[in-house]
């Protein structure tokens, strides 16, 4: 997926999970923060910053904050939308019959439902920008919504349903995600329980650039 009108700039502050501060073109400017976890890693002062301008003139802020480079030289796209587009463009390749994006099951709204040959897919996907020592881990903060989702494809699973979860990895040079079992145990314990299920486990390797978000490689946990 690929943005338009981006403009470079530099991380000053976030006041809060919606908003930060950037210095741009030399002068601070408030702007969306498109991702409510925390990026603590990755939101420093004086971090290069990516920015998607914004054409909408009833908003009160003119830009969003998608990419960010962190100290090293990677970059993350930090984008929490970007996930399902570049996963709807994955999946686009599949050859899938039919694809219906936030198709209604049970208590939630499940990313993906897709049908081939007859057979029927779920597909839930999760967004990865936390990195430890070259493994990607989430979630980055406690989702209960995350865990209902993976009880929810757990159940589909036993319900003759093929399904999965699909962590795209927000940045290059990882290949797998594990649970972040500090942050959010109970995710961990979720994911489990889902693989016992029967629910599959993916990894949607990326390519970032500061205006694109593509998947370049897919693996599956063992």
């Amino acid at each position: 997926m690929r943005y338009e009108q981006v403009t470079c700039g530099s991380f000053l502050a976030r006041p809060n999970r919606f908003v930060a501060r950037v210095l741009l073109d030399g002068a601070p400017e408030t702007v969306h923060v498109k991702n409510t976890g925390r990026c603590r890693e990755l939101l420093l002062p004086g971090a290069e910053v990516w920015l998607a301008r914004s054409d909408n003139p009833r908003r009160k802020t003119g830009y969003d904050l998608i990419a960010v480079r962190k100290a090293g030289g990677a970059l993350f796209n930090i984008d929490s939308q970007a996930p399902n587009a570049a996963a709807r463009e994955w999946l686009e390749t599949r050859g899938f019959d039919r694809i219906v994006p936030e198709y209604g099951y049970g208590g939630s709204r499940i990313d993906f439902y897709m049908e081939r040959g007859g057979e029927r897919y779920l597909l839930e996907v999760k967004g990865c920008t936390l990195e430890r020592g070259g493994v990607g881990y989430f979630p980055d903060a406690p989702t209960q919504r995350g865990v209902k989702h993976l009880r929810e494809l757990a159940r589909a699973a036993g319900e003759g349903f093929h399904a999965a979860v699909a962590f795209v990895i927000q940045m290059d040079g990882v290949a797998e995600v594990r649970p972040n079992t500090e942050t959010h145990p109970a995710f961990a314990d979720a994911l489990q329980e889902a693989r016992r299920a029967g629910v599959r486990v993916l990894f949607l390797q990326c390519h970032v650039e500061p205006d694109e978000l593509t998947v370049c490689g897919v693996t599956e946990m063992a």
